[in-house]
């Protein structure tokens, strides 16, 4: 095996390790190491769409938007942290344009559209494709850094651990095994939403850091609060996939839901209409699907007054590919998994349970976004926790090394997987091989793809957008009829792929069936009245 040493290695190449990167560039070597190209889009940075939200405008203050967060988290975000992310925010994206990020404006200054719970037009933006242009500058940064160097197609397969520190990780790099040694370990993986047969992600957000971290001995929590962002395009498909967004920006400029019947209805569940949070509008366009026995609802953009081409250049085209002109036809949509709002637990420093091993991004749970996310804050917070990370690893003496064990008194404590530990399909619901290959769209010759299949379908039926107790339990029994996967050696990018998903399912299944309440993106139809509980931590 090839061994490479570096000062700091970072898995992942969207806004939060690229921060993190910018931060340490001239502090020593650094390693980048993203599984696909550099320039190929692999990251969920590089999909996203409507902005990156920050109070830098005249009459916006990141106690406004501290306000919106909090709001929209229903009860349950960390105030420290949101503080910290609305007013570090600002000066991170200033930066970013200093770098020469090309924000849209209008007669010379920045524009801000609006999106759903923020009480201001605070979201700047790159057209539709925001993500892609911080990527691209940040991106452009980096490469002329001679300290820093990339390894695209490189997948992380494990984390080494020497006598409770980590020391680097073990990767596929193309074809070749490659042992990365490095003072500090930096995770910035994304999250999990190919858990679910109809997601947004790209096809690599499998959860891969959030499953490794936790087998190294990280808490995680939060995985019950996976958000589902409203709008996606639906055009009829069946099997899994990665389907194409409708940002929320849209409805921000204007856009309205329509039901198969044509009316408006987004009046009847919220004050804030098309603009209430996500998981407000995603569970009102489920029931009326529901209602009507239909697969989507409508987006009526016929009082958008901005140029709908330019405005929204990759929604007009993808939608024209699909034979629909949004400016004269409606667009069908319907929610999907979006954001993973949990995984691992990390300080304000981004340092977990395990001495040089740190996280940042979607791979983490900093609390911030409480129970449900508000839109346009995960660019945000990749920026701000990105250079805090690299601050914390180049040393501030503001920080004392440790555990981040202990960070509240009042948690729901788990007792570990419990199919890890044992769980059978005999003691799950009574689920049969024979079931779970109905449940898969897509038949294959490979088994790992089929477990992967059933992972997503299982979760897509059982923990979407309302649960149930009588669901979650059958969820768990068609994921234990794959439990010996998890013993599995993961010496493959797909071996580690399907074991991080599966490990993931049940995760955020259990922690969905120990929360007996609805709150935010969690919504238990046997436990519909909105309250605001511990954390359930595993």
């Amino acid at each position: 095996m090839q061994v490479l040493d570096f000062d700091f290695v970072i898995v992942g190449s969207g806004i939060a390790g690229l921060s993190a990167a910018k931060g340490l560039a001239k502090a020593g070597r650094v390693a980048i190491l993203t599984k696909g190209a550099i320039r190929g889009g692999g990251s969920s940075t590089h999909w996203a769409q409507g902005g990156v939200a920050a109070a830098i405008q005249e009459g916006d203050t990141p106690d406004l938007h501290f306000n919106d967060t909090i709001e929209a988290g229903a009860g349950l975000c960390d105030e420290k942290m949101v503080r910290i992310l609305v007013e570090e925010g600002p000066d991170r994206v200033r930066e970013l344009i200093e770098l020469g990020a090309d924000f849209d404006k209008v007669d010379g200054q920045l524009h801000y559209t609006q999106e759903g719970a923020h009480s201001k037009r605070r979201i700047l933006h790159a057209g539709d494709a925001t993500g892609r242009e911080i990527e691209k500058t940040l991106g452009r940064y980096l490469l002329t850094e001679t300290l820093v160097q990339f390894f695209p197609h490189t997948s992380i397969l494990d984390l080494i651990i020497e006598n409770g520190h980590c020391v680097g990780i073990q990767a596929k790099h193309k074809t070749d095994d490659v042992m990365f040694r490095a003072k500090v370990v930096i995770l910035a993986t994304g999250g999990a939403c190919q858990m679910y047969a109809r997601n947004t992600n790209p096809p690599s957000s499998t959860g891969d850091g959030v499953a490794l971290a936790y087998w190294a001995g990280c808490q995680v929590k939060d995985l019950e609060f996976v958000q589902f962002h409203p709008t996606t395009l639906a055009l009829g498909d069946k099997k899994p996939i990665s389907l194409f967004l409708i940002s929320e920006a849209v409805r921000g400029e204007g856009g309205i839901l329509r039901n198969s019947a044509g009316k408006r209805f987004m009046p009847e569940y919220h004050a804030l209409a098309e603009l209430a949070p996500r998981d407000v509008v995603s569970r009102a366009i489920f029931k009326e699907m529901m209602d009507a026995g239909t697969s989507q609802v409508y987006l009526d953009l016929s009082n958008i007054t901005v140029d709908i081409p330019k405005r929204f250049p990759t929604i007009f085209e993808r939608c024209m590919e699909a034979k629909i002109d949004i400016r004269k036809q409606f667009i069908p949509v319907a929610p999907a998994a979006h954001y993973c709002i949990g995984g691992v637990v990390v300080d304000e420093w981004g340092r977990t349970d395990v001495d040089g091993l740190y996280a940042v991004g979607e791979v983490t749970a900093t609390g911030i976004h409480g129970a449900n996310r508000l839109a346009s804050n995960s660019l945000l917070e990749g920026m701000v926790f990105g250079a805090r990370v690299a601050e914390a690893v180049m040393g501030s003496p503001a920080l004392k090394m440790g555990s981040v064990r202990g960070h509240s008194d009042d948690r729901v404590r788990l007792p570990g997987s419990r199919i890890k530990s044992g769980m059978t399909a005999g003691e799950s619901e009574g689920i049969t091989a024979g079931e779970v290959r109905e449940l898969c769209a897509v038949p294959t010759d490979s088994d790992l793809m089929i477990v992967r299949h059933s992972v997503q379908n299982a979760m897509w039926e059982y923990v979407g957008i309302e649960r149930n107790a009588a669901g979650l339990r059958r969820a768990l029994g068609i994921l234990g009829l794959h439990a010996d996967v998890l013993q599995m050696p993961h010496d493959t990018e797909l071996i580690l792929e399907v074991k991080s998903l599966l490990q993931l399912a049940i995760l955020t299944t259990e922690m969905a069936l120990a929360r007996c309440e609805s709150v935010g993106a969690h919504f238990r139809s046997d436990f519909a009245h909105i309250s605001k509980k511990r954390d359930v931590l595993i």
